[in-house]
């Protein structure tokens, strides 16, 4: 087996003909060497093929080198794109991403209870779970930079959605369109913990019927786990009612996805007879013609992990929103598909 020698620090001293103090102090960019004996200690470690230990310059510097990320759903497009978005900023900047899914009540508490983010990150971003006094108490307790998608969270800089004017963008469409008789596929609204957008926007469909004349109808509310088949057995209940909804808002564009499977397969056209649409512009909603209102995920990761770089005083970002007690707020944008058209006559 091919044996591959080790390199130290001590060898590319010897090479750059400096002391060890001096390569250390150039390989950790500090401002106190020459520029000509850092371009010869810089060749001789790229000659040496010499890779600082990152254990070694964790220890020099005190940082860790990471971000934690805190979200109570791994699978879901929305969090895969909030991860994928934070993730290409953190890469440039140097530093890894740690990833910890809290998606039950066990695992919460777990969390909680073990703090596995002390010591071992710079940085904590979490996505879409707002967090009891305690909870917040304990991550304050880090003493690192954190910042939130999705929801506020007093005292951390914020990236989101306005969601009531979303949903009203929504609304006004449908309602533009003759509708009156608008259904609702919610999740869990009343009884889950992690995601406050649920209850934000069933909220927001509510003044918005209200702001409209419309008297709200409770079998028009449906609220379900959240899954496209789930979407799907809702729309099911809805078009079993006597007098079924002209249109269908859904709380995000994979229930909506759901929607639109029940009603092609229950025969009834879309949009002739019912209007179906969705909120995030899911990657899949161009392909199924789906109108919706779309918001820009992956650059609400991208923005929030910039934030926490700025926290951190890493100089590796385009400037952006001074966030450090406030909140970001990232527009959104009505998509109009083939999906929503004109309210039935009779």
């Amino acid at each position: 087996m091919i044996q591959i020698p080790h390199v130290s620090m001590e060898d590319v001293a010897r090479r750059a003909g400096v002391s060890i103090a001096t390569v250390s102090r150039t390989l950790r960019d500090q401002a106190n060497v020459a520029e000509e004996t850092r371009r010869r200690v810089l060749r001789a470690a790229e000659e040496l093929s010499y890779v600082v230990s990152p254990i070694a310059s964790r220890l020099a510097t005190g940082r860790t080198g990471a971000v934690g990320v805190v979200i109570p759903y791994a699978s879901r497009w929305y969090f895969g794109q909030v991860i994928a978005g934070a993730e290409s900023v953190l890469r440039d900047c140097g530093l890894d991403l740690l990833l910890y899914n809290v998606g039950d009540q066990a695992a919460r508490k777990r969390f909680f209870e073990r703090q596995p983010l002390r010591r071992r990150v710079d940085a904590v971003l979490a996505v879409a779970m707002p967090f009891t006094d305690s909870e917040l108490s304990t991550l304050h307790g880090l003493g690192v930079p954190m910042t939130v998608v999705g929801f506020d969270s007093p005292g951390i800089p914020s990236v989101r959605i306005n969601e009531a004017a979303t949903i009203d963008r929504a609304m006004q469409h449908l309602f533009d369109l003759g509708h009156r008789r608008i259904a609702m596929i919610s999740t869990y609204a009343d009884q889950n913990v992690w995601l406050p957008v649920a209850h934000q926007r069933r909220t927001a469909y509510l003044a918005a019927l209200a702001e409209a004349g419309v008297e709200p109808d409770p079998q028009l509310v449906i609220s379900v786990p959240f899954s496209v088949g789930n979407g799907e057995r809702a729309t099911a209940a809805l078009l079993a009612l006597e007098d079924p909804p002209t249109a269908i808002f859904a709380e995000s564009d994979e229930l909506a996805f759901g929607a639109l499977t029940a009603l092609r397969r229950a025969g009834i056209g879309v949009p002739e007879s019912v209007s179906v649409l969705g909120v995030d512009d899911h990657d899949v909603s161009q392909l199924l013609d789906l109108t919706t209102m779309r918001q820009l995920v992956f650059q609400q990761g991208s923005l929030a992990a910039k934030i926490l770089a700025k926290a951190l005083g890493i100089d590796c970002v385009a400037p952006e929103p001074d966030t450090e007690s406030g909140t970001v707020l990232v527009p959104t944008t009505l998509i109009i598909r083939g999906s929503t058209g004109p309210a039935p006559h009779g």
